[in-house]
């Protein structure tokens, strides 16, 4: 390991890399040393749509004297803004194309062709039935279902009008939208759009440029994503508190270990019932195994970990870590995030590498394609070859002793319930809380790892310092998954990391500092969650009034970029940390970190010192705070009746 640069705060993960070092095993760590990043490439400063370059147009101390431009004339304003638009395509591409895949899965539930699939989940059904405008008098859930999925899956392809969701949204924000022109049409339609406005001598206003990439992402957070984790939770069910288990740790070496790696969870969601089958536990015990073991990776281990308890092995650069404990028998991936060396990796021990989407392969891999009308049988299939697999294991067994209880399932629904009550489920105590100061302000820290950082270092440091100063944290993703490996997913954790006031709500609900609301797509719980706050009154009439700020610290995906652009345009002051993708222009930066704020009211900022970070949020939090004149502590009194009949 490199002694100058401390590769992770995990101490499983720094187990393993050491262990792949002395084995002479590549892993993504390994590479990034070899690799040095390209530093044109790193701040857009490169464009290579035509076969005219590809032109690069470094900054240069002589740029005051000569505008940079390509062979075409394109200006780096343009060739800046037109990378930045097809990375927030990408991102939206993959979450909607999940969601695409949830939402046909759904029909064929309704209609009682997927195997193992049914609707758990009747009030939620309702619920979003109601959103689509859809009758539910006198009618059978799945009549309902099959209706609703037809509607959902209408969103994709729509050319006109707007997306169902936007009126979730607060009223003023929806003005906001339609003033700008930013109001999604169809889902699939503003990824196209990007991709011919950016095709060389198409768009060529770099603001122009950005209200589609804000189109676009609005698309994925109050379309694709939100789509997706509604219909998720009906045919699944909606997340509820459960006990859980973090880190790597969680593989254990007297069982066949099944590892569910990827982001769609309707194949993981079959594994977990497949798992529990007698014929399956008793072929596991015929070779010699105690039993299945299921554990998670990246955000499939989220949805199975907060709707079913199943372990989480780890998020997105544990993922090699886990083979190399040389205890998994097979690991299936589905889409994004999977890196291609797993296959390398698998061929040193005994693992299975197996591919389960029609939309990605890996060379060499195992291709077992997954469809919901055959869903339970592959899941069986899968995990035969897993228990055959067993005896195969030709190497010591390696398994850090580090694994981390964790308290997750935080829904939106379950927020209400827990702060209201049954009877009166409410964020009226959250807003209350908030306005009287125990609570400072809300964050949503979410998004990646980035090997380029020191692994989960920046999530925890930030998030730690937030909670220190009362401010209740939202996570999703791989920052979820840090914090739960951290120990801060549990309610203990405000005693030892709050600040008093944060730390009296937090015991009083019993509830952790750090509320683990899910996967990628479960983002969209965050705008929802947020929008209920402006509705139940206190804090302003729209989003951005809110004493609320928004972090990606250790980002690396194209989805994160979708992701923060859409709490950008939703109005959210939001911080990026490790790199940012604009910096090769200045105009073009100066328009997303401070221009967008007049538009939207909200905007970016990038800054890759967590601390510094979690600091410019604090400072927008107190803005807002003074804005909505709840800056200054109140002192508490006791009313008479006299005061009381005054009241009224």
């Amino acid at each position: 390991m490199s002694e100058e640069k401390v590769r992770s705060v995990d101490k499983a993960t720094l187990e393993l890399i050491e262990k792949a070092q002395s084995d002479k095993i590549s892993t993504v760590f390994s590479r990034a040393d070899e690799i040095k990043p390209c530093p044109i490439g790193v701040e857009e400063s490169c464009c290579k749509i035509c076969a005219m370059g590809p032109c690069r147009l470094p900054r240069s101390k002589k740029e005051e004297q000569k505008e940079r431009r390509g062979v075409c004339g394109a200006t780096i304003e343009t060739v800046v803004a037109r990378n930045f638009a097809r990375k927030v395509a990408a991102g939206a591409a993959s979450h909607s194309d999940h969601s695409r895949e949830v939402v046909e899965t759904f029909i064929k539930a309704a209609k009682g062709e997927a195997q193992g699939f049914e609707i758990k989940d009747e009030v939620k059904l309702l619920e979003v039935a109601l959103d689509f405008g859809i009758e539910i008098e006198n009618r059978d859930p799945k009549e309902i279902a099959l209706e609703l999925g037809e509607k959902a899956l209408q969103e994709f392809g729509k050319q006109h009008g707007e997306l169902t969701y936007i009126k979730k949204a607060p009223l003023r924000r929806q003005e906001i939208w339609r003033k700008y022109g930013v109001v999604p049409r169809g889902i699939d339609r503003e990824v196209v759009e990007i991709m011919h406005r950016t095709h060389m001598g198409v768009d060529q206003d770099y603001k122009h440029l950005l209200l589609q990439a804000t189109r676009c992402a609005l698309a994925d957070g109050w379309g694709g994503s939100m789509i997706s984790t509604d219909l998720q939770d009906i045919m699944f069910g909606t997340p509820v508190p459960v006990l859980g288990n973090i880190n790597l740790g969680v593989l254990k070496e007297d069982h066949v270990n099944v590892v569910v790696h990827g982001h769609e969870p309707l194949l993981p969601e079959l594994l977990v019932v497949a798992s529990k089958d007698p014929e399956i536990k008793a072929m596991a015990e015929k070779v010699g195994a105690k039993g299945i073991n299921l554990a998670g990776m990246c955000c499939s281990a989220n949805e199975v970990l907060m709707r079913h308890g199943i372990p989480c092995a780890g998020n997105f650069l544990q993922q090699e870590l886990a083979l190399i404990t040389g205890a998994v028998e097979v690991m299936t991936v589905d889409v994004q995030c999977e890196m291609q060396g797993l296959k390398d990796v698998a061929e040193c021990f005994h693992t299975r590498l197996i591919t389960t989407s029609n939309r990605a392969k890996i060379e060499g891999a195992d291709h077992i394609e997954f469809h919901p009308e055959t869903g339970l049988d592959t899941a069986k299939r899968i995990l035969k070859i897993a228990i055959e697999n067993f005896p195969n294991r030709k190497h010591t067994v390696h398994i850090p002793a580090y694994s981390q209880d964790t308290v997750v399932g935080f829904s939106h629904e379950t927020i209400n319930y827990l702060l209201g009550g049954l009877f009166r489920a409410s964020y009226r105590p959250l807003n209350d809380n908030i306005i009287n100061g125990r609570i400072r302000g809300v964050a949503g820290v979410v998004g990646c790892n980035n090997v380029r950082t020191t692994h989960d270092s920046a999530h925890l440091t930030m998030i730690k310092e937030l909670i220190k100063n009362d401010v209740i944290v939202l996570t999703t993703g791989c920052a979820a998954m840090a914090c739960g490996k951290a120990g801060l997913l549990t309610p203990e954790a405000a005693a030892q990391y709050a600040g008093s006031g944060l730390a009296e709500v937090c015991e009083a609900v019993g509830i952790p500092p750090v509320l683990h609301m899910g996967a990628c797509v479960d983002n969209s719980r965050i705008l929802i969650a947020a929008t209920a706050m402006v509705k139940e009154g206190g804090l302003g009439d729209d989003i951005s009034d809110l004493p609320a700020a928004g972090a990606a610290p250790e980002w690396m995906s194209e989805k994160a970029l979708a992701i923060g652009q859409y709490f950008v345009a939703s109005g959210v002051f939001t911080v990026f940390g490790t790199t940012w993708p604009t910096l090769g222009s200045e105009r073009v930066t100066r328009h997303l970190f401070e221009e967008l704020e007049d538009m939207y009211k909200g905007k970016w900022a990038f800054e890759p010192d967590p601390e510094k970070a979690a600091k410019l949020m604090l400072e927008h939090i107190d803005k807002k705070r003074k804005a909505l004149g709840i800056d200054k502590a109140r002192e508490r009194v006791l009313f008479d009746m006299a005061m009381r009949r005054a009241l009224a």
